[in-house]
């Protein structure tokens, strides 16, 4: 497992000074990868304050040893995304993250060389556009916190509002990597069929649009087909951590759901960009929050000396939502969310254990999604639905302005900060997306029997 090292060093600083702010993002001791487009030529990238290292152009500098782990890591990730480099384990990721480290501190014995390259080497992050930071296969999405599930049963008039299976095993439906897109842009409001005021099934713009806050784990290298990963060994397939957010269309979602979730949640799920390592968050592990003592005991491939041990992580998490008349008074984001990673009933590696357990296998680059990440306080609500109890309370904003659902123009960005006495705190960039209005359709809105 990820022992603490160098690059963790809380004295550590950068002669990037961005970096050295205290509340900067992407200290020297984080230093997250991602992918670019930087004159129409897709590149990969590591932040570090308000720059990015140039990957491609790292490697023809001559300035990491050849022939080392970091260079083998180095030429990997040279291409237009981070697969080949996440397949290769965290060795040489790791290599690559402590070349970088030395390079980029404060008394770097080769810092007259890097500044001397630095326009190749060193773009800012706002004038380079953000992608996707790796293909990615499959998506599976979770049902991990208690208190979102209890609620959304409750709002569904179920008698037991938490399903059978939920404190046995970690739930999880099959998403689709298609629609995934890196934070930023539009969030068009998708059409479907729903159940309208009067009790009629009709088919139009999804008028119950929501978010949904999450922490979204990135597989490095997979498992072979039937061999399933042991828990206290998942940890090593995860390398790394980004937010998500899996816009919801609650209205499509609770008509359709027979089998699970398909057009209510296929439309848009954004991602941040960035993928903080599973090593660079190393400090901030702590134990999972205890089971009650009348849950179900966990079956033996959920439990491991290490998961129990630390497998969570000290991570808050927050939700800011802007609106047009907001944003037309100069105003900034009103804060509705403030919740953290406690607040889920299964850890990651428990996720990643139970999804292999019969023999599935995961791929490089395949992306695990939390659920959303709601708490039993108020402020710990993370979609609107909770917020609002279903629509019978509505959001009050600063300015007057009420909201039961997402309406157009209304913009959603997510955060979240690993905090822990004694370390650097690090973030993780902003999820962020703007709701725009429904495609026009040819034709009337269309009534259907129901």
């Amino acid at each position: 497992m990820t022992a603490l090292n160098f690059t963790h060093d809380p004295v550590r600083r950068s002669w990037i000074e961005s970096a050295n702010l205290p509340d900067a993002d992407f200290p020297i001791q984080n230093l997250p990868f991602g992918a670019f487009e930087r004159n129409g030529e897709a590149r990969t990238g590591v932040a570090i304050g308000e720059h990015v290292v140039d990957l491609r152009a790292l490697r023809d500098s001559g300035l990491v040893e050849a022939g080392s782990d970091a260079a083998l890591a180095c030429e990997a990730a040279s291409g237009a995304t981070l697969n080949r480099l996440m397949a290769m384990g965290p060795r040489y990721s790791g290599a690559l993250r402590a070349a970088l480290s030395e390079l980029l501190k404060s008394d770097a014995p080769q810092r007259a060389n890097v500044q001397r390259q630095a326009e190749a080497l060193l773009p800012r992050i706002d004038e380079i556009a953000l992608r996707l930071p790796c293909e990615v296969g499959d998506y599976s999405d979770f049902l991990t916190s208690l208190h979102h599930t209890e609620r959304h049963g409750r709002y569904k008039g179920l008698a037991d509002p938490l399903p059978p299976a939920f404190k046995s095993l970690p739930i999880a439906y099959h998403g689709r990597a298609s629609s995934l897109r890196a934070s930023g842009g539009e969030v068009r409001r998708p059409h479907g069929q729903y159940r309208d005021a009067s009790g009629q099934i009709v088919f139009g713009p999804a008028p119950a649009l929501d978010f949904e806050l999450e922490l979204a784990a990135w597989i490095g290298h997979g498992n072979a087909f039937t061999q399933p990963i042991p828990i206290d060994a998942a940890h090593e397939h995860i390398f790394g951590y980004s937010l998500l957010n899996d816009w919801s269309a609650k209205s499509i979602q609770w008509f359709e759901q027979v089998l699970g979730p398909f057009l209510g949640k296929s439309f848009h799920s954004s991602v941040s960009p960035w993928i903080v390592t599973a090593e660079a968050l190393a400090p901030f592990r702590k134990a999972p929050v205890p089971r009650a003592q009348d849950d179900p005991p966990l079956m033996p491939h959920l439990r491991g000396a290490f998961d129990q041990q630390q497998g969570g992580l000290h991570l808050a998490l927050y939700a800011d939502l802007s609106t047009s008349r907001l944003r037309d008074a100069g105003a900034g984001p009103v804060r509705i969310t403030r919740t953290h990673l406690d607040n889920l009933y299964w850890t990651f590696a428990q996720m990643v254990a139970h999804h292999t357990s019969n023999g599935c296998d995961l791929r490089t680059g395949d992306l695990l999604g939390s659920g959303t990440i709601s708490g039993a306080d108020d402020a710990a609500r993370a979609c609107i639905t909770e917020l609002t109890n279903a629509g019978k309370d509505p959001l009050r904003l600063p300015n007057g302005e009420t909201r039961t659902a997402l309406e157009d123009g209304d913009e959603i960005v997510l955060s979240a900060r690993a905090t822990k006495s004694g370390a650097v705190s690090i973030g993780f960039g902003e999820c962020r997306g703007r709701i725009a209005p429904a495609l026009a359709v040819a034709g009337r809105r269309e009534e259907i029997a129901a």
